[in-house]
Formats: structure tokens, sequence, C-alpha cells
């Protein structure tokens, strides 16, 4: 299983959902759609049709980036972080 630590700011729009998540599946494609079935409407949040990750959103398993197909191994952390802008 692995586990999702997921940004302030993405959990705000689900209140009650904690920043740390256990999830199982074998790539982060399949991490994030068990993430949705307890927490609906976060697969919409974090990917875009395709299906492929936003474009402000970054995915990182083992402290390398990753992407929707990338293997995860079992208790593996996942880290969910949204792109930074500004000027």
């Amino acid at each position: 299983m692995a586990v999702v630590l997921l940004p302030r700011s993405l959990v705000a729009l689900f209140p009650g959902t904690p920043r740390r998540v256990d999830a199982e599946g074998a790539s982060v494609a399949e991490v994030l759609r068990a993430l949705d079935a307890r927490v609906p409407g976060m697969w919409d949040r974090l990917c875009d049709a395709g299906p492929v990750l936003r474009a402000h959103i970054n995915v990182y398993v083992a402290g390398q980036p990753a992407e929707l197909e990338t293997a995860v191994e079992d208790a593996a952390t996942i880290h969910v972080i949204p792109a930074v802008s500004g000027g």
C-alpha cells in the first residue's frame, strides 16, 4: 500500500480529507483511482482527459518525477505537489 501525501491547497477542497492517505495500486493511475474512490472528485482535480496529469500537478514516487503510468512499489511514498507560479 502506498502513502499519498497531499498538499493543503488540495485537501482544503475536500473537507475532512487528511493530508496523508494510504491507497493501493500498481501504478500512479491506480493509486489515484483508489484515492478517488475514497475522496470522490479527487481524480478530476488531478487529471485531465487522456488521461494525463494536469499541467499544474507534479507527482513524485519515491522522490522521482512520475506520470500516471509510473509503477508504484508497495510502501512507496507519493507526493502530489501543485505547481507554484507568481511574479
